[in-house]
């Protein structure tokens, strides 16, 4: 990545970027959570009430990114916007965790949901796109803020293709393990991502913010 200093019409440009895409993944990620937990309360699917709950979470991580994005400056609230990303991974983790280790000690089995596979295959089309544009504003706004949220998208992306798995295997041959095996996994991930955001290392080839410009 280049370390050229961007020029104020470009970072603003890109701050408003980064806004807009915080506000998509907000707003996308509120209908996926209403449609998930409502289908998996009708088919007592807790892959589908955690896949719902984490919705919720990447909401908080963007709205994390809206706020910090609604200042002028925004690289004054980077460490702070940090923190409060890498809170939402732990958050997501500890839920995954809990929900996955219930699923595999018989917290119930679920039945077939084709509401619930068709939102969680929506959400492998469209997260990929958002994790693709913010990583790209990301790093050549040289914000680690927005690259680590999206990287919370990202294990969303990759929580929706487990959901969709799991429910495919469930619906068709019966395995319900797989879902909270496969979910452990995103979990140690997770914790992961949190531990470098909290530490401030999500960018390490951003390109370098120049201080006391206006965006």
């Amino acid at each position: 990545m280049s370390t050229t200093a961007l020029d104020p019409a470009r970072r603003l440009r890109l701050n408003r970027r980064s806004l807009h895409l915080a506000y998509a993944t907000a707003g996308y990620n509120l209908v996926e959570g209403v449609v998930a937990v409502a289908a998996g309360a009708a088919a007592s699917s807790t892959a589908l009430l955690g896949f719902g709950l984490d919705s919720f979470i990447e909401v908080s991580s963007a709205l994390v990114v809206i706020w910090q994005f609604r200042t002028r400056v925004p690289e004054e609230r980077e460490r702070l916007a940090l923190r409060l990303i890498a809170v939402s991974f732990f958050a997501l983790a500890a839920w995954i965790s809990v929900d996955a280790v219930r699923s595999l000690l018989g917290g119930g089995e679920a039945e077939p949901s084709p509401v619930g596979i068709g939102i969680a295959a929506v959400s492998v089309v469209v997260m990929p796109v958002l994790v693709w544009a913010k990583r790209r504003t990301g790093r050549e706004l040289g914000s680690a803020t927005v690259v680590a949220d999206s990287m919370q998208t990202m294990l969303c992306t990759y929580l929706s293709a487990i959901v969709l798995v799991g429910l495919l295997l469930n619906a068709t041959l019966g395995w319900s393990w797989a879902d909270p095996v496969a979910a452990l996994v995103i979990a140690a991930v997770a914790v992961r991502e949190g531990v470098e955001a909290w530490r401030g290392e999500q960018c390490d080839d951003c390109c370098a913010a120049p201080t006391g410009v206006d965006g």
